[in-house]
């Protein structure tokens, strides 16, 4: 007798009626329908040091081929590894898991093609040209060879290993542009959890595009950024403002700080109930006002001097003279990649791959 199909209906209802949201590719799931977990089984291996570089006075000396003392041990500064980074990354959970403070990654972006490259040399127009290695065929054969799903399990692979090895309070930012960045977005969301996406930053890379027939050029990438979890490190930046804005709003001066600050308005619409400030007592907002801080952070601000009271008797928000680095981006990196730039000796904005905004944890 031929095989009958199950009735599905409300009392058996049909598996995929029940699934929830996911990126599905080939390879995510194994034959039996189980979600198949990163093998790093036999992939964590030994590092062979090629050279050290910038070697304090103390430790040049020469060392013994089974040397067991590690350059920088208290003064860790850096590592360049070459190789799969699959493997790397294996190879440094034993001693790095949990003490990543900042990933950042420019993957490729699945446009399935070699990486052959013509690299420049100095300031000369002379160029050297780089072929593949058998190493870097293979791992592209491999990336490749089922197209998009060979791609996105590679990935995620590799953003797994990413988050193991990110702290507590570290960050995680991904460089992608629009073959990939809604597969990307749902992979980040999937392992980081959409509650700890930060923000998705779009930059203009180029300034002007080819000319396209049927559509607008494609000339912005997006930069992903995550946090391992809730309570991520990040440092809000700022810099000096423009001596004519200074002049025309920042009109007092702090004797403390010695810098100038301007007042500013202490409510927003919407009616609001009445708040103490201090010794002044119970004060009501402005009808169809209300106060925009908590009586909390209104008592901290009390002792911190931020809240000042003008001859109308109404608390006003003492503003230091600064701006946000979010203005900056908007008027000065509209058209072009983060640019450097520094002022008072603070770096406010770098390539990507150093982002602004971060500063890593002393331990």
């Amino acid at each position: 007798m031929p095989k009958q199909e199950p009735g599905y209906g409300p009392e058996n209802p049909h598996p995929l009626s029940t699934r929830k949201t996911e990126l599905i590719w080939e390879g995510k799931y194994d034959e039996y329908g189980n979600r198949r977990e990163v093998d790093i089984a036999g992939c964590a291996m030994p590092m062979q040091k090629i050279e050290t570089i910038d070697e304090p006075a103390s430790r040049l000396k020469p060392l013994d081929l089974f040397d067991s003392e590690k350059a920088h041990k208290d003064d860790f500064r850096n590592m360049l590894i070459w190789g799969d980074n699959k493997l790397v990354m294996a190879s440094l959970l034993k001693d790095f898991k949990g003490k990543i403070d900042l990933i950042c990654i420019d993957p490729p972006f699945d446009v399935g093609a070699d990486f052959t490259m013509d690299i420049p040399i100095g300031d000369s127009k002379e160029t050297l040209g780089k072929d593949q290695s058998t190493l870097e065929m293979v791992a592209y054969r491999d990336m490749w060879g089922k197209g998009t799903d060979s791609y996105l399990h590679m990935m995620y692979e590799r953003l797994v290993l990413m988050k193991e090895l990110l702290s507590e309070t570290g960050s995680i930012y991904v460089h992608c542009d629009w073959r990939v960045n809604s597969h990307l977005r749902l992979i980040l969301d999937e392992i980081f959890g959409r509650h700890n996406f930060r923000n998705e930053i779009v930059w203009q890379k180029i300034r002007s595009s080819k000319g396209q027939s049927k559509s607008f050029g494609n000339v912005l990438d997006t930069i992903y950024f995550y946090s391992k979890t809730e309570s991520s490190l990040f440092n809000k930046q700022y810099v000096p403002l423009a001596e004519e804005r200074l002049e025309k709003h920042y009109k007092y001066f702090d004797e403390i700080s010695e810098k100038n600050y301007q007042l500013c308005d202490f409510t927003q619409k919407g009616q609001g109930p009445s708040r103490v400030f201090g010794d002044k007592g119970e004060i009501a907002p402005p009808a169809g006002k209300h106060w925009i801080w908590s009586q909390e952070k209104i008592d901290e601000g009390i002792k911190k001097g931020l809240i000042v009271f003008t001859s109308g008797k109404m608390p006003h928000l003492r503003s230091i003279e600064k701006l946000s680095l979010n203005s900056i981006e908007r008027k000065s990196c509209r058209t072009q990649a983060p640019r450097s730039f520094t002022a008072e000796k603070v770096l406010l904005c770098v390539m990507w791959t150093a982002l602004t905004g971060f500063l890593p944890a002393r331990s």
